[in-house]
Parts: structure tokens; C-alpha cells; sequence
């Protein structure tokens, strides 16, 4: 039995937990005070933090909320990531309360984050590679390092796997998506879709990978009818994602 609580953070930041028996893994901890009301109101004891990557709004408040939890996140960003108690590799596999969680590389919006997939529960965190109906900003990557990283979830993740991202950017991205391939039916309902969700106040994560491979454009990259809406015909995909990545940033 796992039970999962997304925890809206910050502006539009998520933490999440997952508690199995006596284990409460924390994903990323960008603000202490909805943590912490949380784990009471659950009455959890945390055991373990895993960090995604570096920056502040996913790494501030790990000491205000770690007590004697383990802090695990990836060697790649360890000298930038001062709290961390263990460091994981790319392809690292290691059990947590029975659970088995995958640490899966996938640079580009840092240099080197990890995102954590845990098969047995169907469960993935992306943070801010992989994000529903979008992707992360290109702050220390490129387009091709975020293509390959992208390719590299595709692969790694079942259709039916439930992805937590690290933000609530999705109704932003749906906008982009349907102005980007206005002639994508599957973009414009699932934009109506999120649109509604919002309206109500709802999250509109944790997403799935078939979700991502039908509406997200970035996911598509390689996808013949969506250079062809581009005006792309041929393309690259790296190109093709290049210039998706270019309009969103202006968006």
C-alpha cells in the first residue's frame, strides 16, 4: 500500500510524499511550513528527501523539515547541493520502505538532475525536465541534452505511469501547445480539460506518459505531423524541439 500527498508549495511549486509502512520519501522541498502541515496532518515521520536538482525552489527547505530523514540527491550537483547525505549516479537502483526507485539522468534544464521512477508503485518525479504538456527551461543545457533526456523518459516509463512535475505550469503550456499546433485535436480537448481543472481550483498533475506522448509537444519532437504543422517538414527533431522550446520561452 502507498499512499502519495501532492503538496502545492510556494507560487506554483509541488513537493510530494510517499509513505509505504514505516518510509516517508519526500520529493524536493521548496517551503517548510505546508511540508511540515502535511506530515501532522498525515501523522508521517519523514525518512528520506530525495532532490531532484539545485535550485533554491526545490532544495530551500530541506533543513527546516529533514530532522533525521536521509537527504539523497544526484552526485552530478552534489557540490551545489550542501545538504545532501547521499549521492546517486545515473542508473542507480536502491529500495526505499520496499520500494524499488530508479534514478534516471535527465540534464538539460540543469546540468545534472535526476528524476526518480518507481516501478512497482507506477509512479515517476520529473521535477523540471519532464513537465505536463511542457518542458524546463534550458538554463544550463541545450536542446539537444533536453531532446535525449526526454527520449531517455520516454522509454524508461510505461504509458500508465503516473508523473508528478515540479510545477503547476500546465495551463500555460496547454495554451502554447494548441497555439503552437492549432490543428492538433488531441492538444485542443486536452487544453479544455485543464482549463476546467483550474477553474475549479484543481492540480493538474500528476500527469501520465501516454498523456505526454499524445498532447505533449515536446514529447513529439520526432512526430512527422508536428514538424509538418511547424512548417518543419523533415526536420531534425532536435530542431523541431529547439523551436518549441524558442516560442515557449516567449510565450
Amino acid at each position: 500500500m502507498v499512499d502519495i500527498r501532492l503538496i502545492p508549495c510556494l507560487s506554483d511549486n509541488y513537493a510530494v510524499l510517499v509513505h509505504t509502512g514505516d518510509e516517508t520519501i519526500l520529493i524536493d522541498a521548496p517551503e517548510a511550513g505546508p511540508i511540515k502541515a502535511a506530515l501532522a496532518e498525515e501523522g508521517w515521520t519523514l525518512t528520506t528527501i530525495l532532490v531532484t536538482h539545485h535550485h533554491t525552489d526545490h532544495v530551500q527547505a530541506i533543513d527546516a523539515v529533514k530532522g533525521s530523514a536521509k537527504v539523497i540527491g544526484p552526485k552530478a550537483e552534489a557540490d551545489r547541493i550542501k545538504e545532501l547525505d547521499e549521492t546517486l549516479d545515473d542508473g542507480a537502483e536502491f529500495t526505499l520502505g520496499g520500494l524499488e526507485v530508479k534514478a534516471i539522468a535527465t540534464p538539460g534544464h540543469t546540468s545534472g538532475p535526476l528524476s526518480y521512477y518507481f516501478p512497482g508503485a507506477g509512479i515517476a518525479f520529473t521535477a523540471d525536465t519532464l513537465f505536463a504538456m511542457g518542458c524546463g527551461r534550458l538554463f544550463e543545457g541545450d536542446p539537444a541534452t533536453m531532446w535525449n533526456s526526454f527520449k531517455t523518459l520516454r522509454a524508461a516509463l510505461p504509458d500508465d505511469t503516473k508523473i508528478y512535475c515540479g510545477h503547476e505550469y500546465t495551463l500555460t503550456n496547454a495554451r502554447y501547445g494548441h497555439q503552437a499546433l492549432p490543428e492538433d485535436a488531441a492538444i485542443a480537448e486536452r487544453l479544455k480539460v485543464v482549463e476546467a481543472a483550474r477553474e475549479r481550483g484543481e492540480p493538474t498533475v500528476p500527469t501520465t506518459m501516454a498523456a505526454e506522448k499524445a498532447t505533449n509537444p515536446f514529447m513529439r519532437a520526432d512526430d512527422p505531423s508536428v514538424a509538418a504543422q511547424l512548417g518543419m517538414a523533415g526536420a531534425d527533431p532536435v530542431e523541431v524541439f529547439a523551436h518549441l522550446r524558442k516560442g515557449r520561452d516567449s510565450f
